[in-house]
């Protein structure tokens, strides 16, 4: 995702930042159906926006009526004020003054609080409409709203076995709590920093308070996720503050939510970008999660849920050799798997057959059809089982390596065939260690 961006249209008479209520994360994805407002049918469109006095504008995108921003800005709200957050569209002009193309409000009272909303804005009078992400977080620390234990026993039941077949895309519940963070890099003059963290989970964004002039601070924020998919992974990523409203990079934790102990306080040392290696700092994280196993299980075979800021896909030779090591990888088990198989028919090993014999005529005798549900029970307790006698570790992180070619035409045709390949290696690669977990 790219830094926050504070564009030359801000108002500089914003009130000092040490007293603001809330922080608002807009991302302003991509219009669509916007009005033609230039002699060859197409506009240069811009977005601008005001929230209290904070204003922002977008870059321009030449030439079409279906732009694509993908830009994020920081905003900061005040309890007081209005929460009205006004939306102009305008078309870029080299000489003259840019025209009017459209315009939208939206109250920002009307959004839950902690979450990420995606919304399809339309503009008045049918001039087409932008598609936006908003979240709201809180400037202060909320160790007060954590989740009691009659709360927590009402999301058990909401997620047990009897709701299994209502709402498949609520899987589960996430509570994160960032504690706080010690031994961070410094980034300013002075040797400090003003660091934030923002907790990301696929498409829900949301961000901490800033605390200022220090190396280890103190958060205490509490945040409540959905869960759609219980092979995601959350990541949280500390940033320094500066005073031009933009972000620079501290580190980052991955978190796979498989791989979550619930209700232990654990410290995490951060990594840099890509993940690849230990940057200074640690950050001390809580996490309690509560899960549908049945709709878990449906889920692993639907196709994950693609990130709406993702980069265009990119063939890299890292990657596509990871992917095929991963297929390699699940090609081997399964031919591991019917190597076993033989060695029982062929009866190398009689103990062994003879008890996978007996097991299968008690099977066959006793087998009834509404026991088929049960071997995925049976999937989980063997999975736990294998967890808690090697341990789990997370996948090594990868490093892309981009390559230099020549006849320009010609590599673009051979990247997207490989990009192609490269996708479907991912997915088959995803959904094979997906069931293997």
């Amino acid at each position: 995702m790219s830094n926050i961006v504070r564009s030359d249209y801000a108002d500089s008479s914003s009130t000092n930042t040490s007293e603001w209520d809330y922080t608002v994360r807009i991302v302003i994805m991509h219009g669509q159906n916007l009005l033609s407002m230039d002699d060859n049918g197409f506009s240069d469109p811009y977005v601008r926006f005001k929230l209290q006095n904070e204003k922002y504008k977008t870059k321009v995108k030449n030439k079409t009526l279906d732009p694509k921003w993908m830009e994020t800005f920081s905003l900061h709200l005040f309890d007081h004020k209005s929460w009205q957050l006004d939306i102009s569209v305008f078309d870029h002009n080299i000489a003259g003054r840019d025209d009017f193309m459209g315009r939208a409000s939206l109250d920002l009272s009307k959004l839950t609080i902690d979450r990420t909303h995606d919304l399809n804005v339309h503009l008045e009078d049918e001039a087409g409409s932008l598609r936006i992400l908003v979240t709201i977080t809180g400037a202060v620390s909320s160790t007060d709203h954590e989740t009691s234990a009659s709360t927590r026993d009402e999301i058990i039941r909401r997620y047990g076995l009897l709701n299994s077949l209502k709402n498949f895309n609520d899987v589960g519940w996430l509570q994160l709590k960032v504690i706080r963070a010690h031994g961070l890099s410094s980034k300013d003059w002075g040797g400090k920093s003003d660091p934030f963290c923002t907790v990301e989970l696929v498409n829900t964004m949301l961000q901490s308070h800033t605390s200022y002039n220090t190396l280890n601070p103190e958060w205490n924020r509490v945040f409540t996720i959905p869960v759609k998919d219980i092979h995601s992974v959350l990541e949280v990523t500390v940033y320094d503050e500066d005073k031009d409203m933009k972000k620079e990079f501290i580190g980052k934790v991955a978190i796979p939510l498989i791989m979550i102990e619930n209700g232990v306080q654990k410290w995490y040392g951060l990594k840099d970008k890509k993940l690849f290696s230990r940057v200074k700092g640690e950050v001390l994280l809580e996490l309690d999660m509560v899960f549908n196993h049945v709709k878990a299980a449906f889920r692993t075979f639907n196709p994950r849920e693609e990130p709406v800021l993702q980069e265009e896909p990119k063939f890299k030779i890292s990657l596509f050799k990871r992917n095929v090591t991963r297929v390699r990888s699940i090609g081997s088990s399964l031919v591991s798997a019917k190597n076993f198989w033989q060695s029982l028919v062929d009866w190398d090993y009689p103990s062994k057959t003879l008890i996978a014999f007996v097991a299968f005529m008690v099977g066959v005798w006793n087998f009834e059809l509404y026991m088929l549900p049960l071997t995925l029970i049976m999937l989980f307790i063997w999975n736990l089982m294998v967890r808690e006698i090697k341990g789990t570790s997370a996948a090594d992180d990868m490093v892309y390596f981009e390559s230099r070619r020549s006849f320009r035409e010609y590599i673009d045709v051979v990247k997207s065939i490989c990009c192609t390949i490269q996708e479907i290696l991912g997915k088959i690669a995803d959904l094979g260690e997906a069931i293997k977990k």
